[in-house]
């Protein structure tokens, strides 16, 4: 069977609308039915790329320089195949790459996040869950991704598909090694931080503020260079995504992306306030303050990290964040 004779009856063929501004995006956004999707990318035509998948809502949103530019309906993990939750970065593309699991079934434009099988590609999407764990995106919605994307891009996957909420219990991280491999945890024990950049020397950087662990944790192009205890003062249940955008000057500054349920945060400055909610050690924040580069994202959430023993450790020499 050719690729173009198996896609003929895959819903992923579904309507696609485009929109020229960011309250025409959010209105469109909001009407999607499965299948369809908004793509606006001359709202925010250079940048840094995230993209949030979030399973409770079953959406697939891109942001470029933080800023909204395309909104999809996606199909996640059936019942015993659930999509993992986790912050990933893309580790290769195909735009022709077939399942050596399934039957050597089409995946057009697949873009891995996982080397055990797990990725973003064109399938499926009939208004619920049915993958075997990738995300399904509509095939022209799929393609047009793959065309904006470059390996390293952060993938930052979100909720539970059965239970529609938005932040998972499960830990966010699957511990990973240089390779892509499966690693083994490693938890703070009589430590404050551990800091070790030579473990992935290049790429994007990933920074996670877990409320519920009390840690904080550094990601270089997917791999954990760093962990810290910390001191998170917020008791908000969502999550939220900041990231490193570049101004108008070209100056590097933080703003909010604006996550499903949080539209309103869409390119909002960080303020002094809430960076004072976090404290951690003064050595650690010298270090972390050395990797960060526009496009660097921070996710601030209630789901775990891994690896915490459930001590609480005290931080002596502790400073805010600065904005």
């Amino acid at each position: 069977m050719t690729l173009a004779v198996a896609l003929l009856d895959v819903p992923a063929l579904a309507q696609g609308a485009k929109a020229s501004s960011p309250v025409e995006l959010a209105r469109k956004a909001e009407a999607l039915k499965p299948g369809e999707w908004v793509w606006a990318p001359e709202i925010a035509p250079a940048g840094p790329l995230l993209v949030y998948v979030d399973l409770s809502t079953q959406r697939a949103t891109v942001y470029r320089n933080g800023v909204r530019i395309a909104v999809s309906t996606v199909s996640s993990g059936k019942p015993g195949h659930a999509t993992p939750t986790g912050v990933f970065t893309i580790l290769q593309k195909d735009a022709h790459h077939r399942s050596s699991t399934y039957n050597n079934a089409p995946m057009p434009f697949t873009q891995r996040l996982t080397w055990d099988g797990i990725a973003l590609h064109a399938g499926g999407l009939p208004g619920y869950p049915e993958s075997h764990g990738c995300v399904h995106l509509p095939y022209s919605f799929a393609q047009a991704l793959f065309g904006i994307t470059s390996l390293g891009v952060t993938v930052v996957v979100q909720g539970d598909a059965a239970d529609h909420v938005r932040t998972s219990k499960t830990s966010l991280l699957a511990p990973l090694d240089a390779a892509g491999k499966p690693g083994t945890p490693r938890p703070l024990r009589d430590e404050t931080y551990r800091w070790t950049p030579e473990a992935s020397p290049t790429g994007p950087v990933t920074v996670i503020v877990s409320k519920s662990d009390q840690r904080i944790v550094v990601l270089r192009n997917g791999v954990e260079i760093g962990r810290s205890a910390a001191e998170i003062a917020d008791d908000d249940p969502g999550s939220h995504v900041i990231s490193l955008a570049k101004g108008a000057d070209g100056a590097p500054h933080w703003v909010y992306v604006g996550l499903p349920g949080h539209s309103e945060d869409a390119g909002r400055p960080v303020d002094e306030a809430v960076l004072n909610r976090v404290r951690m050690p003064r050595d650690f924040y010298a270090k972390v303050r050395t990797v960060l580069t526009p496009g660097t994202t921070v996710l601030v959430t209630q789901s775990p990290v891994g690896a915490s023993t459930g001590q609480k450790i005290t931080i002596l020499d502790a400073v805010n964040p600065a904005p």
